[in-house]
């Protein structure tokens, strides 16, 4: 078989087992749940400083849809190890890559239901693209370009963790304290002054900015260069390393 047959072998595998196991449902839920426990709680608070809560919170909401897909390719990644299918595969006619580029590619349709779940309820919510339609096409570009990045760094842990419990812990913590102390859900002037250095800098900050500027058309490339900086950089560290991981033989 070619190895375009064994990918689309092995990702129709992927999907399946998503199917049955409710990932898909999952994929539609978990944009839910962030929409109405972020959007919530702030939204009075934040109309009382004349922010758009929608439009401001969006961003973070997409984001950690996206990340929550990540820790989910973490889980079927260290689940492959541990049942030895990784080991199995090795000992197959099957071209190396070929597993990883099939969990990546089902990796890829989670995103993508997950992201058009999380546009759907902030439209109910009353998101906009106001920068119209190739904003609206460059916040989707970005947004499942972060997502694949951030699934890479999951199946990378998930490989070399081979623990499905201990992968989900590694990953949701950092999640939460990064999406917590950013930008993404309130303005980086509101946090102390001596955190403010860092709020500004780090990633999910910077990615909730850009994306933030990109749906209502006033994105620059010079605003979206640290952004675009640390997704490019995640990407040239992890992708090697997240390579070798799985083609090295156990």
């Amino acid at each position: 078989m070619s190895v375009t047959g064994q990918w689309f072998a092995l990702t129709g595998r992927n999907l399946r087992r998503m199917w049955t196991t409710g990932g898909f449902f999952i994929a539609v839920l978990a944009p839910a749940i962030f929409t109405v426990g972020f959007y919530l709680p702030l939204r009075f608070v934040m109309s009382f400083q004349g922010v758009d809560y929608s439009q401001f919170v969006m961003p973070i909401i997409v984001l950690q849809a996206m990340a929550f897909t990540a820790i989910s390719a973490a889980g079927k990644a260290a689940q492959e190890a541990v049942n030895g299918m990784n080991a199995r595969f090795q000992t197959m006619p099957v071209f190396a890559g070929v597993p990883l580029a099939s969990r990546m590619s089902a990796s890829f349709v989670h995103c993508t239901i997950s992201l058009i779940a999380a546009l759907a309820y902030g439209h109910i919510i009353g998101f906009r693209f106001t920068g119209g339609v190739g904003s609206a096409a460059l916040f989707v570009a970005m947004s499942l370009a972060i997502a694949m990045t951030l699934s890479l760094g999951g199946d990378l842990i998930g490989t070399l963790t081979r623990s499905p419990e201990r992968t989900s812990q590694a990953l949701t913590i950092p999640q939460l304290i990064l999406g917590m102390f950013s930008a993404g859900f309130v303005p980086v002037a509101q946090f102390p002054e001596w955190s403010q250095w860092f709020v500004r800098n780090q990633p999910i900050s910077q990615f909730s900015i850009s994306m933030r500027a990109i749906a209502d058309g006033s994105a620059t490339l010079h605003l979206m260069t640290p952004a675009i900086l640390w997704c490019v950089g995640l990407f040239v560290v992890i992708t090697p390393i997240t390579v070798w991981a799985n083609v090295r033989r156990k």
